[in-house]
């Protein structure tokens, strides 16, 4: 990367040292830093100077917690988030998910991961068409012909249902996101069955069966516990 070509990413936590290791480490791999301790700092940076992603505490202090901030960005921008938690805050975790976060990290995390994760969400933010119809999306030597609603695994047609289709269809438009069993079943059953986890862990069962290499060794969609499932690009 270009150094006028640095992505700029907005790191929000009330705690000075992991602002203070954040900004370092990200920093060093060619990063634009920018930092908030607020909800209301961070939305008044992003607005002003326009990141590329944003680092968001869940738990913040005052009224603008961080899935405020996340629901208020939604409203205007579509940049990733990748949200910070700690461990026992697995509803929070879940429900800023639902309102648009992009990806989550447990902690305490590496800074290997997080720069994994970034990379990614920048990665895919980037590759994300300018239309809504998509072009064909290849994950290993799996091929999604979305026009044609045709996927083939290493140039064989997979006879897929249509619930294991629209399954991989909606991951695939979010590839490297975490996308919880809400969000999935809401967009591919609809509303009623947001709760019908069992169904969904079922069809993705099946799914995998008919596009992994090993469906009970998942490479491709694998299971974040106790949230949602998350389908991997292809480095």
């Amino acid at each position: 990367m270009r150094q006028s070509e640095k992505s700029v990413v907005l790191i929000v936590d009330d705690e000075p040292e992991i602002l203070r290791a954040l900004r370092a480490g990200l920093a060093a791999q060619g990063y634009e830093i920018l930092a908030a301790s607020t909800g209301e700092e961070a939305l008044n940076l992003a607005a002003s100077r326009s990141p590329n992603l944003v680092i968001l505490d869940v738990m913040l202090p005052g009224a603008i917690d961080g899935r405020e901030v996340c629901r208020r960005l939604r409203q205007w921008s579509d940049l990733p988030i990748i949200m910070l938690s700690a461990l026992g805050q697995e509803r929070q975790k879940v429900a800023a998910l639902d309102i648009g976060a992009d990806d989550y990290l447990t902690k305490p995390f590496g800074m290997s991961e997080l720069t994994a994760r970034v990379r990614a969400a920048l990665r895919r933010n980037r590759a994300r068409p300018a239309s809504s119809e998509l072009p064909n999306a290849e994950f290993d030597d799996v091929t999604i012909d979305f026009a044609r609603r045709i996927v083939t695994k290493a140039g064989e047609e997979i006879r897929l249902t249509p619930y294991e289709y629209e399954i991989l269809r909606f991951l695939a438009q979010n590839a490297d996101r975490v996308i919880t069993h809400r969000l999935l079943l809401g967009e591919v059953w609809g509303p009623e069955y947001v709760e019908d986890t069992q169904t969904l862990r079922v069809h993705i069962g099946h799914l995998r069966r008919k596009i992994e290499a090993e469906g009970a060794r998942p490479t491709l969609i694998v299971t974040e516990p106790g949230v949602g499932y998350r389908l991997k690009s292809s480095e």
